[in-house]
């Protein structure tokens, strides 16, 4: 009888383990290349077939137009889209090395009191066989949508971290 007390509180200690370390949402799988193609989408979406403009009020096809909003919508996460550090939690998204970044995953800086001083931006590949800049998009002020080179988030120093998110399959 002890034995089977002692089986039932480890069974119920690992269960309740399992799911506690489970995401707080199920938001739906998205491919890499679809969570790219989303990405990208927004780069001729905007007034004139430009970039979709950059502000933390308005909204864009049910979503933020700043980076964490734009990144929730590549990523299906819901609308109006999570805010910088939510994609940075262990609920969103999980840590990984610069070594392992493959394209779709993110590149983030959480520290800083306000949005001005967080930014999060989708990796593609690298720029260089050194590894020493990547391709990237993002949404940032004033210019709004953008796929350019980055070098942030190569340096540990400048708080830029690489993380892969939950719902991103291959």
């Amino acid at each position: 009888m002890r034995v089977l007390a002692m089986a039932a509180a480890v069974l119920v200690a690992v269960s309740t383990t399992l799911v506690s370390s489970l995401p707080a949402h199920a938001y739906p799988d998205v491919t890499r290349a679809d969570l790219i193609n989303r990405a990208r989408s927004w780069l001729t979406a905007g007034p004139g077939h430009g970039p979709v403009p950059y502000s933390q009020q308005a909204r864009f096809e049910g979503y933020r137009q700043d980076c964490s909003g734009y990144v929730s919508m590549a990523a299906k996460i819901d609308q109006p889209g999570k805010i910088t550090t939510d994609l940075a939690d262990r609920l969103h998204s999980k840590s990984i090395s610069l070594a392992e970044l493959r394209w779709g995953d993110i590149i983030v800086n959480t520290t800083g009191d306000t949005a001005d001083g967080r930014h999060v931006v989708i990796f593609e590949k690298w720029a260089d066989p050194y590894r020493t800049a990547y391709h990237a998009y993002e949404q940032r002020s004033v210019h709004g949508t953008t796929y350019r080179v980055l070098r942030y988030g190569i340096s540990q120093a400048d708080n830029y971290w690489p993380r892969r998110l939950l719902n991103v399959i291959d």
